[in-house]
């Protein structure tokens, strides 16, 4: 785990941070764009107080669709110190939250390690890495000790695809294998007496429009490759995807998914009897995506 010559990600990009930007263009010190008690997750997570999410600028993946794509693509956040984010982190959890929620972690899972070192033992809510899964799973074994929940999504099954819209021909690759061993370090779903986990692992999938064939593959592969045993972890299927960003240069998603879409892949994880959320209709309003202007920050 080396930020002089950085291996955090499956780029291995080998970019000294302190004197540059990788090429999820984060340098040295941790940029934020917002940190703010957020109610839009999986129930177990936002329960009725929210969860501490920490939104990180920068991204190591290049998704055209992105809905966070001014801090993802556009980097726009404000740096902190790893004295700050400590302060950050320790706030967020005074203000009752039931989690703290990193998200879009992967590129200052050094920095995350660090921070957590010096105040580990005043966390008293579980930490959850909340990854766009493009991971190399070296990094996710120094994560063990420090992570409670894992929020991985499994974007894409077929290399095309997600080179066409992620540019990472090898996303499968690195996303399969990282998520094996996220269950691996937690096999079993906890969850406390207010119906809130506590610990464990949920695989997000968003559904893209033309591509459910996709999303069936990457059901089968969970089915087959992961152990279901006593709830092991949790499927969220989400059918969030609206056309945004850059999504106007890619005919083939330039609109909403259909209803028949989402069943189709819905209808399948059932019969694979795969434990989990579906979302509601209407979730892929845009009024959802966090207004990022730096609260909780500064």
């Amino acid at each position: 785990m080396n930020i002089n010559k950085c291996d955090l990600c499956p780029r291995l990009c080998g970019i000294n941070r302190i004197n540059g930007n990788g090429f999820c263009k984060a340098a040295e010190n941790i940029r934020i764009a917002k940190a703010i008690p957020f109610l839009y997750e999986e129930p177990v997570i936002s329960g009725t107080r929210g969860s501490g999410a920490i939104f990180f600028s920068g991204c190591n993946l290049k998704c055209c669709y992105c809905q966070n794509h001014e801090i993802s693509s556009g980097n726009y956040g404000s740096d902190v110190t790893i004295e700050r984010f400590c302060d950050i982190l320790l706030s967020l959890q005074n203000k009752g939250v039931h989690n703290i929620n990193l998200i879009t972690p992967t590129h200052y899972s050094y920095q995350i390690i660090k921070a957590l070192d010096r105040i580990k033992s005043k966390i008293a809510v579980p930490i959850i890495y909340n990854t766009g899964g493009y991971e190399r799973y070296e990094i996710i074994r120094f994560l063990k000790d420090y992570v409670d929940i894992y929020l991985p999504d499994l974007k894409y099954y077929d290399p095309d695809i997600s080179k066409e819209y992620s540019d990472a021909g090898d996303y499968f690759k690195y996303a399969s294998d990282a998520i094996q061993e996220m269950v691996s370090q937690k096999p079993n779903i906890r969850i406390d007496e207010n119906g809130i986990m506590q610990e464990g692992v949920i695989i997000r999938h968003m559904v893209l429009p033309g591509y459910y064939s996709d999303s069936i593959k990457i059901l089968d592969w969970i089915s087959t490759n992961i152990k279901k045993e006593n709830n092991s972890f949790y499927v969220s299927l989400m059918r969030q995807y609206t056309p945004y960003f850059k999504s106007n240069e890619y005919p083939l998603i330039n609109r909403k998914l259909t209803a028949y879409e989402y069943s189709k892949v819905t209808e399948r994880a059932s019969k694979l009897d795969l434990q989990g959320f579906y979302q509601k209709k209407g979730s892929s309003d845009t009024c959802y995506i966090p207004a990022f202007d730096l609260e909780g920050i500064i």
